[in-house]
């Protein structure tokens, strides 16, 4: 039996679950638009472990979202993450924000899974996943156009999902495969079975090393820098 904090940031989306095996039994979440997460998330933390029927010391591991994102929200995450692990001695998982997301979707019919985060303008952070939720295409950060995964909705159905996919579906040509699934963000409930997975193989992040997956240099005041 193992518990394992599960901490999803990325987005809007403050979301902290607890998992028992691949059990979500306690989750604590807020789907404001604002971004709240330096005032909540300790607190959700705190309300999660505590309404599990548990204690920080009864922890086996912490799993945090780990990009791409929001960077600030990607910070608070995983300097909250690294600070339990710390804190508690225990090991930490991280899992990839857009397979997070991708698994909201179930589907057994054989189609494609491209999970879509929005990244301002008319760029997105996308991959490709099959309906098992294996990645079949690299995460890119990319300008969505209007013939934007062709090859894909030429072949078979294609599930869109999170809070890019408003922008595709209002200029994608090949709409005849292409089911848009809107309003869909991170959360860390879909983070269960693969922290588990990752648990039990004992794939472990170097808590002293590990950073967020930016994916692209933070932009600000016409500055670029590398993973702030």
């Amino acid at each position: 039996m193992a518990y394992v904090l599960c901490i999803e940031t990325s987005t809007t989306n403050c979301s902290v679950a607890l998992v028992k095996d691949k059990e979500v039994i306690s989750i604590k979440e807020d789907y404001e638009a604002g971004y709240s997460h330096a005032e909540r998330l300790h607190n959700f933390i705190n309300e999660t472990v505590k309404s599990g029927g548990i204690s920080f010391k009864d922890l086996d591991a912490i799993a945090v979202s780990k990009g791409p994102g929001s960077y600030t929200g990607l910070r608070i995450g995983v300097s909250a993450a690294k600070g339990l692990c710390y804190a508690l001695e225990i090991p930490l998982i991280s899992i990839s924000t857009l397979q997070v997301l991708g698994s909201q979707v179930l589907e057994k019919d054989d189609v494609y899974i491209v999970p879509m985060l929005d990244a301002r303008r008319m760029e997105v952070y996308s991959a490709v996943f099959s309906n098992s939720h294996e990645q079949i295409r690299e995460t890119k950060a990319e300008i969505l156009l209007e013939d934007s995964f062709k090859s894909y909705l030429d072949e078979k159905k294609v599930c869109f999902i999170g809070n890019g996919v408003e922008k595709f579906s209002a200029i994608c040509n090949s709409k005849e495969n292409a089911v848009f699934i809107k309003n869909k963000l991170p959360s860390a409930r879909e983070m269960a079975i693969l922290s588990y997975t990752k648990f039990l193989r004992k794939e472990f992040e170097d808590v002293g090393y590990f950073e967020p997956y930016y994916l692209k240099d933070f932009v600000s005041n016409n500055t670029i820098t590398k993973n702030p």
